[in-house]
């Protein structure tokens, strides 16, 4: 069995994403990794050089700024990285630069690229998620938060990155997947507010016209985490690649879980119903379950 990561990144440094961490985390199952590195205001380049590791393989690209709706440049840089996998490449493992993959679930993962690698009808392995907000400590909790991803794709020519590069398509349509007992640890909302602030504005002018960033972007040079709905407190353990990341966290977090903050009373009651049940009522699905 052969497989193949890969990932995009650009401006790494600038707006502190976890990438040298979300790479390493997935090292160890890929036989190489392509990582598309996007021209960058910050030395992320170099950054990507520095891993020690003969697997990876850099395709330096230009992102088209000019693409603002959707976040369809993120797409357009993902596809770019998973053309250059190798031809003979069972399996392609995608990780985003703020994503990261905890050993514990290595088991897993290779039990399920083996069990799945020649049944054709599975084209993608479902992963679940933890999404850490504020800090390393606290999990968003509420329904809002995706629940599952498609991060293993089948080498598949016809397949391609959909929208925002949050999952994949096969000429059009949802992949046929297999869900296996492996999360993937997501640290996007955790870094430094005025970091956080800084990463919001860049990233939403991927979706959004200048108009739209004026109304709904407020002018500040500090994220406010406070307005977050619904938070518990995480009880795992993080990534051993995350350690040293977290040794250097250097601002303040605090929240209460008991408090919650949702804006209607529907959005109260479907909370109880997931909680309770664990039931997302209208969940959107980017996948097919078989």
């Amino acid at each position: 069995m052969k497989v193949s990561g890969f990932s995009i990144v650009r401006n790494a440094i600038k707006y502190d994403y976890p990438i040298v961490e979300a790479i390493t985390s997935v090292l160890p199952y890929c036989d190489e990794f392509i990582v598309a590195v996007g021209k960058s205001d910050d030395q992320t380049l170099s950054l990507i050089r520095s891993i020690p590791s003969d697997k990876i393989k850099i395709l330096e690209t230009i992102w088209d700024d000019s693409l603002r709706e959707g976040g369809k440049v993120l797409a357009l840089e993902t596809d770019k990285a998973l053309r250059a996998c190798s031809a003979d490449s069972d399996w392609c493992f995608y990780i985003q630069g703020d994503e990261v993959i905890h050993e514990q679930f290595g088991p897993a993962i290779t039990e399920g690229m083996r069990k799945w690698k020649d049944h054709k009808e599975v084209e993608g392995l479902l992963f679940h998620y933890t999404h850490f907000y504020g800090s390393y400590d606290f999990t968003g909790d509420s329904r809002d938060w995706y629940a599952r991803e498609i991060r293993i794709i089948r080498n598949d020519s016809r397949i391609h990155s959909y929208k925002d590069a949050q999952g994949f398509r096969l000429d059009g349509r949802k992949l046929n997947v297999k869900p296996i007992e492996a999360f993937v640890y997501h640290y996007g909302w955790v870094k430094p507010p005025e970091l956080q602030q800084a990463k919001q504005e860049s990233f939403h002018r991927m979706w959004h016209d200048d108009n739209w960033m004026k109304e709904h972007i407020p002018k500040t040079t500090s994220f406010d985490y406070s307005k977050i709905d619904s938070l518990e407190r995480f009880q795992g353990t993080h990534p051993a690649v995350m350690k040293e990341r977290i040794k250097k966290t250097n601002w303040e977090f605090s929240f209460d879980p008991s408090k919650k903050k949702f804006k209607s009373a529907k959005a109260k009651l479907l909370h109880f119903f997931f909680k309770k049940l664990g039931w997302k009522i209208g969940e959107y699905r980017n996948y097919k379950i078989i």
